[in-house]
């Protein structure tokens, strides 16, 4: 575009003439050679974007643009547009720089020269030499640049070497701006207001719609209406129930997207008269009467076919739409409609009684239905003191499982301590796979993340002894609202000094709350009372299931697994050389390990860690025993530095106890040295006494030895351990001997009855074609029942 001569630069020009004319420049960009060009000045003539000059004087250009310069001076010709180039004087991210007359350092050698600003053709010059037009192409900036200021630089032609001056100050300074961009690319813009038009037509028509229809209509519409009309109620009525924070959120977002609508049209007609006019029409056609035309009449299918983004347009405005519907609620209160109260159900279904057809016992389940509310916790529940309940750390053998079957029920509460810290609940589905013979603890089978609900009262309920005045359907909405058949009833306890606390009083099931609906008590095969309350019992039921005859009463007192028991076996078998095979027999020592005091286990109390009960052995304290160390942790301290260290599952201790007959062994400082020197010292000292003495002999000198450990061994978790005395090994040693002894037909009987099967083999690994004899037996005692029972007499002999 045209720049105006009269302007800011012209003035400057004629000021450059004047100062070149009268000679009061000392130093010009270029020295004068006899002849030559000589360049005085520029001015910005024409350029195809924005330009000018700013208000420090400096011409500005638009990057990516062609201008025309004018360029004032002295004895011009077509090729001095040779004579002219531009260097950089400096760039900035931000238009900071003073309208391009940021001081920078001058030098009046022009080291290097831009190729942004680019010279094209030759100079058309004046009939008087003096001045010239000349076209520049202005490049692109980059990225990070907003503002890029070049100077100009003009060549002396007296010296031989190319050599470029750099013109004065600011006289030279051409400043490049960036292109003034739109918001969004002119497609994108017009996407943008075709799909606002939608969104706004949507938010008008949305407004009229789902506001004209009444919460009460829409669940009228979903019990008696069509069933497409009974789908679209149940889409639009959880939303249409939030009535003024639905209506927020449609008229916010209508606003919103009318303004928008407004911005981009302004910025796509650079006209602000003509925004306001396209606005406005587009609006009016498209945004309110074409969709306010549709949705009064198709509103529940517009409404429910456009769901979703009501809900996402919900969720978007929440931050302001919320706030303003909970003023309104207060204001003016919630949306009801048309509603009929308890009161007047129960009227109308009296006054209806002789045209309805419903019978006397239906009439009594509504009723009792509408009463429910009336009805208090306290004359439901049962007492925690009659609730049958198990401990969380109890062992699902054959008598627990028994007990669980005995009692009929199919969801027990599972407390730890004490039976009011209620912690889980066991359904009895889940025992399907549990076989009792695995002794499972009961922590393994429950799910610790499935908890119970549980019916808490305000302190005011707690009052004057009225601890369960909450009604039933207010307080029982856990189980009420399917998430169990069982919730747990509790108060809060402020009694005393201390901190109020939750006590639980009892249980309220899910039968409980159907019996006071249908006003009836309902019995079943397990029942044992036929109400909580008065602890009336059912006539003895002939049919009821007695497992007492599957009762094993020599079992084990602690419980273990069958795979653990094997590998206890396996381990000592193989790894203390006191009870290998060449000592005891596989099947003798399985006897052992099955006897009922052989497995025992330590409980830790968290609050006294260093309690005498921890201590496995003591240092001093004499002991006949050697333990094997199943599950859990230990702490030993041992030699005269106690030195301290721990051990886990599969550690032994005492050997020497069962074995050897010195008085005191100084125990090593590591475990394996500990047990094993033991074990060989032991081991021949065994073997003396088996050849030498008989049966008496053997225990009278295992009485005389005593073992004193100078070592501690504290349990330092719940500890589970094989415990076996001086006198349970000699006497296998003696059962080991007996089996491989070849016996006198006198001895037969006893030999026979001492066991069964055949006598053991040297050698307890496995067999090419099968597991060992070891596991047979496990397999064939799990089997039979008759012969696990015949083992256990055994067991008591041994």
């Amino acid at each position: 575009m045209a720049i105006d001569s009269s302007g800011r630069g012209f003035t400057l020009t004629l000021l450059v003439f004047s100062c070149v004319f009268a000679g009061g420049r000392a130093e010009g960009p270029v020295a004068e050679s006899q002849g030559g060009p000589r360049i005085l000045g520029m001015r910005l003539e024409k350029s195809d974007t924005p330009a000018g000059t700013t208000e420090r004087g400096v011409i500005q250009v638009t990057e990516g643009s062609d201008t025309l310069f004018r360029i004032y001076g002295l004895r011009l010709l077509p090729n001095t547009s040779a004579l002219i180039k531009f260097t950089e004087l400096y760039s900035s991210d931000k238009e900071d720089d003073t309208f391009g007359a940021l001081t920078a350092p001058i030098n009046r050698t022009c080291s290097e020269l831009t190729k942004d600003v680019e010279v094209k053709g030759s100079m058309a010059v004046t009939n008087q030499n003096t001045s010239g037009v000349v076209s520049l192409r202005i490049k692109q900036l980059r990225k990070s640049e907003v503002v890029k200021v070049f100077a100009l630089c003009v060549r002396d032609t007296s010296e031989k070497e190319e050599t470029w001056y750099l013109m004065d100050d600011q006289d030279g300074r051409v400043r490049v701006v960036e292109v003034a961009k739109s918001l969004l690319p002119i497609w994108l813009q017009v996407i943008l207001i075709c799909f606002l038009l939608v969104l706004s037509g949507m938010f008008s028509g949305l407004n009229l719609g789902l506001m004209a229809l009444d919460p009460m209509e829409l669940r009228i519409v979903q019990s008696c209406g069509t069933d497409k009309e009974k789908k679209y109620a149940r889409k639009i009525e959880p939303i249409r129930r939030k009535g003024n924070y639905l209506l927020c959120s449609l008229l916010l977002g209508n606003v919103l997207t009318n303004t928008s609508l407004t911005i981009l049209l302004d910025d796509l007609t650079k006209s602000g008269v003509g925004a306001v006019i396209a606005s406005t029409v587009g609006i009016v056609i498209f945004g309110e009467i074409v969709p306010q035309a549709l949705c009064s009449r198709h509103g529940l299918a517009v409404g429910a076919n456009t769901i979703m983004v009501t809900k996402l347009f919900m969720l978007l405005t929440f931050p302001l739409s919320w706030p303003i519907s909970k003023i309104l609620d207060c204001v003016l209160g919630q949306e009801i409609g048309t509603v009929y109260n308890r009161e007047k159900l129960v009227g109308m279904l009296k006054v209806t009684e002789p045209y309805n057809d419903l019978v006397k016992e239906e009439l009594n389940m509504i009723q009792g239905a509408l009463e429910l509310r009336t009805k208090t916790v306290e004359d439901v529940m049962t007492p925690v003191g009659d609730c049958f309940m198990i401990h969380s750390d109890t062992v699902l053998d054959f008598n627990t499982m028994s007990e669980i079957m005995e009692s009929g029920y199919t969801r027990i509460p599972v407390y730890e301590h004490e039976r009011s810290n209620i912690v889980d609940i066991l359904y009895v589905k889940d025992l399907a796979f549990v076989d009792p013979d695995d002794c499972t603890t009961l922590k393994t089978i429950t799910n610790s993340s499935r908890s119970l609900p549980g019916i808490g009262f305000h302190r005011d309920a707690v009052q004057q002894g009225e601890c369960m005045s909450e009604s039933i359907d207010s307080s029982y909405s856990p189980v009420t609202g399917g998430k169990s058949h069982l919730a747990i009833v509790q108060k809060v306890n402020n009694e005393g000094e201390g901190d109020p606390f939750y006590e639980v009083l009892g249980l309220v099931t899910l039968e409980d709350v159907i019996e006071e609906i249908i006003k009836s008590e309902i019995l079943d095969e397990s029942d044992l009372y036929t109400d909580n309350r008065n602890r009336k019992k059912v006539a003895p039921n002939k049919n009821k299931r007695d497992f007492s005859a599957f009762k094993n009463e020599n079992e084990s007192k602690v419980k273990i697994s069958p795979q653990l028991l094997l590998a206890a076996h396996r381990f000592l078998a193989t790894e203390v050389s006191s009870f290998s095979p060449s000592q005891i027999s596989d099947k003798v020592l399985l006897r052992i390990l099955r006897h009922p005091d052989v497995i025992q286990e330590i409980k830790f109390i968290d609050g006294d860690k260093r309690s005498p009960l921890h201590y496995v052995y003591q240092r001093g304290k004499p002991v006949d025993y050697f333990v094997l160390i199943l599950q859990g942790r230990v702490e030993v301290e041992a030699g005269n530095e106690n030195m301290k260290f721990e051990t886990g599952p599969f550690s032994f201790y005492g050997v020497m106890a069962i074995s050897a007959p010195t008085l005191e062994f100084r125990s090593p400082s590591h475990v394996s040295d500990l047990n094993r020197t033991s074990s060989l010292s032991g081991a021949d000292r065994t073997d003396a006494l088996s050849v030498s003495g008989s049966n008496s002999q053997l225990n009278s000198g295992a009485a005389a030895q005593t073992y004193t450990p100078d070592f501690y061994v504290r349990a330092l978790t719940d500890l589970q351990f094989v415990k076996i005395t001086r006198s349970q090994y000699q006497n296998g040693l003696m059962a080991s001997r007996l089996d491989s002894t070849p016996q006198s037909p006198e001895s037969g009987h006893d030999a026979i009855s001492l066991d069964q099967a055949p006598p053991p083999a040297a050698d307890s690994t496995l067999t090419e074609n099968g597991p060992d004899e070891t596991t047979l037996l496990l397999l064939h005692e799990q089997n039979s029942p008759h012969e696990a029972n015949h083992h256990s007499q055994l067991e008591n002999s041994i």
